[in-house]
């Protein structure tokens, strides 16, 4: 199993941390070690004092597949979600200068967290799903499907061209304006159309 995440998919997003507006899809992974099961908590890194929450709606692919054209990208996916891309932004930026891989601050252990997932249907993929973050009972980031620079069909054709998409795979689509820091004794709270999916704790 692997995590698929996309970056600079809101322009909203790419402002706020003063990044350049991508022409490709932006694509990194995280290993399933990065995996967090919906029963856990968050555990804070010794080697960061600047963890961020990015949240995003979050696909789970159903069956194998490559090349897969947008218009059929829908016969691949079985379940929709919210995710959390922990970030160690101290980390991050220090790599970035030096122009090296994101890896140490994206795909470290427990930075991927997936809430309890829904079956997708169609219309999933045609209408605007709202999705909202709560950090201690505080609205701290809202994001709209309809905002995304690629939607999901668009990106798993993207993604589909450079890697296999394997039952169980997870792709996360990018994360909306409002990103910031938790701290440990933080609860977050993600809703997806209304729908509170998960509640995690900062530890």
């Amino acid at each position: 199993m692997k995590i698929i995440c996309v970056g600079r998919n809101y322009v909203d997003h790419i402002k706020e941390l003063s990044n350049e507006k991508p022409i490709d899809p932006v694509i990194f992974i995280k290993p399933d070690t990065a995996l967090i099961d919906n029963s856990q908590a968050f555990y804070y890194p010794s080697f960061s004092s600047d963890v961020h929450y990015e949240l995003e709606l979050v696909y789970r692919v159903g069956k194998v597949g490559k090349n897969i054209e947008a218009k059929f990208a829908h016969k691949y996916i079985d379940a929709i979600g919210l995710g959390i891309d922990f970030t160690a932004r101290d980390v991050q930026s220090k790599l970035k200068e030096k122009g090296l891989p994101w890896e140490k601050a994206k795909a470290f252990n427990g930075s991927a967290f997936v809430s309890t997932l829904r079956p997708i249907c169609e219309s999933d993929f045609s209408n605007s799903i709202e999705f909202e973050l709560f950090k201690n009972q505080q609205s701290v980031q809202k994001g709209n499907s309809d905002l995304m620079i690629w939607n999901v069909s668009e990106l798993i054709a993207d993604i589909s061209k450079y890697f296999t998409l394997k039952s169980g795979d997870y792709i996360f689509t990018g994360t909306p304006a409002g990103v910031g820091p938790v701290q440990i004794g933080d609860i977050l709270n993600g809703y997806l159309q209304g729908e509170n999916l998960f509640e995690l704790a900062i530890k």
